[in-house]
């Protein structure tokens, strides 16, 4: 199962897609000056701020190939129950070119119905952890920014390999938000890669966004 080969077609024509993203941090202490800054330079700043509380599902399977651990996001939006599911892969972050403003991986971003998971069990994939994410949503043009806190699962997974909602609780991981830039596009625009940093320079010293090495952590 080779997901980085099964980005969107269109005429039979491989669109690969890759999201170009930065990411940091901000003390709870300091997050509303944040906020304040953002509905500044981010559209409809008037608007009352876009809020987001989803539930995310990580399930993982060892591929028999290669012997390597594949992984699969499955998201909820926890209030909106009419909005579709999201079944996220995301690809290794390049590394290699030190010149580029972001990290830059592979990405697939499809909707489907909350039947995903059992398919997923079906396949063999096995639940591995949930954690919810609930924070504020802000976009600039193309550039899509999330302010968020992450709690993470209070008890193990449950046996039965199916997502609950009796597992999460507000444990939150650190006393600070989550803060993400991020754009999807097609592979090749490597000129968003320098808007986003443009972007996330103004949001300085507030917050450092930095491009994050996840495979350090």
């Amino acid at each position: 199962m080779n997901f980085e080969n099964m980005n969107g077609s269109r005429r039979g024509r491989m669109v690969q897609l890759q999201e170009y993203i930065l990411q940091g941090s901000i003390l709870d202490s300091s997050c509303e000056m944040l906020l304040h800054r953002l509905r500044g330079l981010c559209d409809n700043g008037d608007s009352p701020t876009e809020t987001i509380e989803d539930k995310e599902f990580v399930y993982s399977i060892r591929q028999p190939t290669n012997g390597q651990t594949m992984s699969l996001r499955v998201r909820q939006d926890r209030h909106r129950k009419d909005y579709p599911w999201h079944l996220r892969y995301l690809g290794q972050s390049e590394i290699g070119d030190k010149n580029r403003a972001t990290m830059v991986r592979s990405c697939i971003d499809v909707a489907c119905s909350e039947r995903i998971c059992n398919f997923l069990t079906e396949m063999g994939f096995k639940l591995s952890y949930t954690f919810l994410i609930k924070g504020f949503l802000f976009k600039k043009g193309r550039m899509k920014v999330i302010v968020a806190k992450v709690s993470k699962e209070a008890t193990t997974p449950s046996t039965t390999n199916q997502p609950s909602d009796n597992g999460v609780q507000e444990q939150f991981i650190t006393n600070s938000y989550l803060v993400e830039v991020s754009v999807v596009a097609p592979s090749g625009q490597d000129a968003l890669a320098d808007e986003i940093k443009a972007f996330a320079d103004q949001l300085k010293p507030l917050v450092n966004l930095e491009k994050i090495d996840s495979r350090r952590l």
